[in-house]
């Protein structure tokens, strides 16, 4: 089947916080969005034939979820993957990020110390601080253009016997790593250790560029998996993240019904109606349209890659092994972070995510959101281009 991903479509009108809340961060609704991680594409109309189905039937109270809901997501990460888990180890949770506190909130005491990676997904941080833990940090190095682990200080963090949980980003936001088996073994051998946990966020999962691999971290061995808890969704692969709904894979019973029972106590169990057809059928009947996404995406980042190198040279391009998003280096224009925000939102007219949200080791970085149609993503960095030339 042929999809079209040039198609315009005016999201300014359909309450998009990407389209319509720039003002909020921006000071302005007038500019070229490509900040919030949500795409500018119809989804795959699998899924918009199941959620029309559900809508006809016009009536929208509560619902359950069938075996197949859990099933669906059991037999892709088989397909997939390679990695067979089973859906009695499975919970439904309205977010990734929302899981996570939760976690925290769980399985941590106050003041405790959790591990992440910087420059990552500015959530981490916060949800470390607004549940009274101590943030620690790993800062990934930059090494010819392409960021990796520091293990020296990494298995130095771990040493610490109040460091009791590990955040895992992968694969990496923004730096688009897809973190290779080993790379992922040697965090697990050090995290065994010294006893340390790993919360393993792989929302991004699906979203992976030719001659790279996804490794879902805790298919690594049995003694991983049991001291890991991963957090996946469709949501970023099927642009469904506004039906608000994920997974949260425990490998320990006692930890996932601890868990269900806190999403008890806050009344968030349930799916929404829309969210339960639309992800089961984004799991058994969109991969076509998921393939035929990554190849446009990464047409998307040739075009950019090209357009820069002639136009843009000194912006530096770190490029992404999966994710939609790019990491863009401005260090060579030799300017603040607020100038360098000043100009893309003032001169250029356009909104990206300024590095420093991601941590310290954002400080002159942008992040770029590729996932719009080519005339957007043109536009854009033709007006970037007339504003720092």
């Amino acid at each position: 089947m042929e999809y079209n991903f040039d198609k315009k479509i005016d999201r300014s009108k359909n309450h998009s916080a990407k389209w319509s809340e720039m003002d909020k961060h921006y000071g302005s609704n007038d500019l070229l969005p490509l900040w919030v991680a949500d795409m500018d594409f119809e989804v795959a109309p699998e899924i918009y034939d199941a959620m029309k189905e559900k809508l006809e039937q016009r009536i929208f109270g509560y619902v359950y979820r069938p075996n197949s809901y859990y099933e669906s997501a059991c037999e892709w990460t088989k397909r997939r993957y390679g990695y067979e888990i089973q859906p009695n180890t499975l919970i439904h949770s309205p977010g990734v990020i929302p899981s996570i506190s939760l976690i925290i909130r769980l399985f941590t005491r106050e003041n405790e110390k959790i591990l992440i990676q910087p420059p990552v997904y500015q959530p981490f941080s916060s949800v470390v601080k607004k549940n009274k833990r101590t943030l620690v940090t790993n800062p990934l190095k930059q090494v010819d253009g392409r960021y990796i682990i520091d293990f020296d200080d990494f298995e130095e963090k771990c040493k610490d016997p109040d460091l009791k949980w590990f955040i895992l980003c992968n694969p990496h936001n923004p730096v688009g790593r897809v973190w290779t088996k080993e790379e992922l073994t040697r965090i697990a051998e050090i995290c065994l250790k010294y006893n340390v946990r790993v919360i393993s966020d792989e929302i991004w999962r699906d979203i992976v560029y030719k001659n790279y691999k996804f490794t879902p971290f805790a298919s690594i061995s049995k003694e991983v998996e049991d001291i890991t808890i991963t957090c996946f969704s469709p949501t970023k692969t099927f642009n469904i993240a506004g039906l608000q709904a994920s997974f949260v894979q425990f490998p320990r019973k006692e930890e996932l019904e601890l868990f269900q029972e806190e999403l008890a106590v806050l009344d968030i169990r349930r799916n929404n109606a829309f969210s339960l057809v639309a992800i089961e059928a984004a799991y058994t009947k969109g991969e076509s349209w998921l393939n035929a996404l990554i190849d446009y995406l990464e047409e998307n980042y040739n075009f950019l890659e090209t357009y820069i190198k002639e136009n843009i040279p000194k912006i530096k391009i770190v490029r992404p092994e999966g994710t939609y998003i790019v990491w863009l280096d401005f260090r060579d224009f030799k300017l603040s972070d607020k100038e360098i925000s000043t100009i893309l939102q003032e001169k250029a007219k356009v909104a990206l995510q300024e590095g420093l949200i991601f941590g310290e080791e954002g400080r002159g970085f942008q992040r770029i959101n590729i996932a719009c149609p080519r005339y957007i993503l043109k536009e854009a960095l033709i007006r970037i281009s007339k504003a720092f030339n």
